[in-house]
């Protein structure tokens, strides 16, 4: 049943794409946005130390119970469960919608359009754009792809075969949360722990199958060996391993330094190879496309296994 509502999803996704009105996590960070701007104000007394930290435990803890508990209730309603569980899937997936923002990039880039480009990786990244040179965009887009191959797709493919669609909504959920809270930011360093420490935790394991998953379907040598030597210098202890076994099964140098907030961050070299360009974006999702399909396969061979 699980492989089964698993393809469903992903069909439907492929399909459909991202729910264009009424995105459940849309919604969800717009509430998670109010809340933390009235919980955790420039000027409350309390934005620094432990008692930041207990707060933002406080707020996701109460952003991520009820829904979890309700997507466990409906995921058990006979008949109704089912469907529930595939939709549940599809809203939390995310493949589409990165394939679609990279091939935006792409073809601004073929087409010589790199102000487009800039604004297009801009959807992808949290970087500066501005000044990017056409490398730079194509660098950003292939570790968009990478990364968000784990967060968007694995990741939540795997709580869901783990724990059903309270699995599934968990996982997106938190993984929303630490896109939004998790910086080490003066204004988020205590406030937004709880969000960054739980996102870590659910994507330990996920993280290193994506990581082999790469691996398996590129250069596995290279990829291995990136991953054995350069994901511990990332400082993403989950990003670390999948953009370096990335990097290296695409034959592809990403990292380096990169501009945030007006702020220069070194960032170690990943992968071995030639520096990405316009054509290594679509490489990239190709990659993530296969492991999708080899996932959602071993899905299957394991539901017959148990049967």
């Amino acid at each position: 049943m699980t492989a089964t509502l698993a393809i469903a999803a992903v069909l439907l996704d492929g399909l459909l794409g991202e729910p264009r009105r009424f995105h459940p996590l849309v919604g969800f960070g717009r509430l998670a946005e109010a809340l933390e701007a009235s919980w955790n104000p420039s000027n409350a007394r309390w934005r620094q130390g432990f008692g930041a930290r207990l707060i933002g435990i406080i707020a996701v803890l109460l952003l991520l119970v009820p829904p979890t508990v309700l997507a466990a209730w409906l995921a058990s309603i006979p008949m109704f469960g089912s469907v529930f569980g595939a939709l549940a899937l599809y809203a939390a997936l995310g493949l589409k919608s990165l394939g679609d923002h990279a091939d935006a990039v792409q073809a601004a880039l073929a087409g010589g359009d790199l102000a487009e480009a800039r604004r297009r990786v801009g959807y992808m990244v949290s970087r500066d754009t501005s000044d990017m040179k056409p490398e730079d965009a194509a660098r950003a887009a292939v570790e968009s792809v990478l990364e968000n191959g784990n967060d968007a797709v694995f990741g939540t493919l795997f709580w869901f075969a783990l724990a059903g669609a309270p699995g599934a909504v968990l996982y997106r959920l938190a993984n929303t949360l630490d896109a939004m809270w998790g910086y080490k930011s003066e204004r988020f360093f205590h406030f937004g722990w709880a969000a960054a420490r739980l996102d870590d935790a659910l994507n330990y394991v996920p993280a290193r199958l994506v990581a082999l998953t790469y691996a398996l379907l590129g250069d596995a040598r290279l990829a291995l060996s990136c991953w054995r030597t350069q994901a511990s210098g990332w400082d993403s202890p989950n990003a670390g391993p999948v953009m370096a076994s990335g990097a290296g099964a695409l034959r592809l140098s990403l990292g380096g330094p990169a501009r945030y907030r007006g702020e220069w961050h070194v960032r170690p070299a990943l992968g071995r190879g030639y520096q990405p360009g316009a054509a290594d974006i679509p490489r990239a999702l190709a990659l993530v496309r296969r492991g999708t399909w080899l996932w959602l396969t071993l899905f299957v061979t394991g539901g017959l296994i148990s049967a």
